[in-house]
């Protein structure tokens, strides 16, 4: 087995990890580092590729793999603090994620990507325009989560099957989650704020579901 370290901006590296081959890059890897990767963990039939990061990062890494048809690579993910995705997957942070990343077994996880072909791995916030609160319609699977207005739809994968769960509150009230394969909305404009990451501009529609093929999270 070959393994590489990821090491965005400036996550420390785990005891556990110092001995390891390690790529440095920006706190979101652009993909052109991932790319460097590919041909170094080609060299094995099980390349993993261990991501200290933030859930950006991780998103980032999972969508370019997914893009490049490279979802055979065996995923660690080592956060320093808790995440949305470090809970929903039950990763751990620090050197505990990082010795589950180094020792643990890949499993086939739900990939969950949004309509633009980016990987959601935390959670994604869909929030009216301004100061206005989000106005549409949106439904999981065949169920309708809301038609109206509502302070913010919020979108997290989940570990197992159908793969996705989605919510809104209104106001400080947050409704249960419905779960399916896909959460899908329609809006006159709504901004969606992906791992962190918040969008440039508004959109109409906005879907999550699940990708056809899983991803291989290391645990």
């Amino acid at each position: 087995m070959s393994i590489h370290v990821l090491r965005c901006e400036h996550a420390p590296v785990p005891l556990a990890l110092s001995a390891l081959p390690t790529t440095q890059t920006a706190a979101v890897p652009e993909s052109a580092d991932i790319d460097q990767l590919l041909p170094v963990l080609a060299v094995d039939n099980l390349p993993r590729l261990i991501v200290l990061g933030e859930d950006a990062a991780l998103a980032a890494v999972l969508t370019h793999l997914m893009r490049t048809e490279q979802l055979h690579v065996e995923i660690g993910y080592v956060p320093v603090e808790k995440t949305y995705a470090s809970r929903g997957y039950q990763t751990g942070t620090g050197n505990t994620a990082a010795r589950r990343a180094l020792e643990g077994r890949a499993e086939p996880t739900p990939l969950i990507r949004d309509d633009l072909g980016k990987v959601l791995v935390g959670r994604a916030m869909i929030t009216g325009v301004g100061e206005e609160k989000l106005t549409g319609e949106a439904y999981v699977d065949d169920a309708q989560l809301f038609s109206g207005k509502v302070t913010v739809m919020i979108i997290s994968p989940t570990l197992d099957l159908p793969g996705v769960r989605a919510s809104v509150r209104k106001g400080l009230r947050q409704r249960p989650w419905l779960r399916g394969r896909a959460a899908q909305l329609g809006t006159p404009g709504a901004i969606v704020t992906r791992d962190g990451v918040r969008a440039d501009r508004p959109v109409p529609r906005s879907s999550f579901y699940r990708h056809h093929e899983p991803w291989l999270l290391v645990r």
